[in-house]
């Protein structure tokens, strides 16, 4: 029988990762379609607009934090108090140095469809079209515009976007979801 050496095994240790798919045609595709559209040169009738969202845990404080001195860190008590959770939906033109960020309080079809309408038209009023890179999650299609607006909103809203999806398991290649996981 086979001794095993003292700490050689960790089973409370574990790593999880994705193997690349190297051969799936679905995802070299979608890859290079995003990454040909991050080769394109600034060109603020057009943007290239990433967009993201995530949910977050907002807590409070049990005890108030006791402040930072010359030579000692501020100390937090890691006790905490659960205040519910919010969405944060995320825009970034990367050649234009921009970013949006906007809270509510879920991620439904509704919300998506009222962001991007706040981004057509408040901040890109002026583009033509905004060159969209985003993930798959369902509500992120122009069928959430047509659920939240008018036919004849959603239409002029849809024809205004020229949408990307990153590949399945590519989510890295969006620069929000980096931003985001920062």
């Amino acid at each position: 029988m086979q001794q095993i050496k003292k700490n050689e095994l960790k089973p409370h240790l574990s790593k999880y990762w994705k193997i690349p798919p190297d051969h799936n045609a679905r995802f070299v595709a979608a890859m290079e379609d995003i990454l040909e559209v991050y080769a394109r040169p600034y060109n603020p009738k057009f943007p290239v607009v990433c967009m993201d969202e995530s949910s977050v845990q907002l807590i409070g404080e049990v005890q108030e934090p006791v402040p930072a001195a010359p030579g000692h860190p501020v100390l937090i008590d890691d006790e905490y108090v659960r205040n519910g959770v919010a969405s944060i939906f995320l825009e970034v033109e990367p050649l234009g140095a921009k970013r949006k960020v906007k809270i509510t309080d879920r991620r439904t079809r509704i919300d998506w469809a009222c962001f991007i309408k706040e981004m057509l038209e408040d901040r890109y009023a002026d583009a033509e079209q905004v060159v969209l890179v985003m993930d798959n999650l369902n509500t992120h299609d122009t069928a959430s515009l047509y659920a939240a607006f008018p036919p004849e909103e959603a239409r002029r809203l849809a024809e205004r976007l020229e949408i990307h999806y990153t590949p399945k398991h590519g989510s890295w290649l969006n620069i929000a979801e980096i931003e985001l996981s920062a």
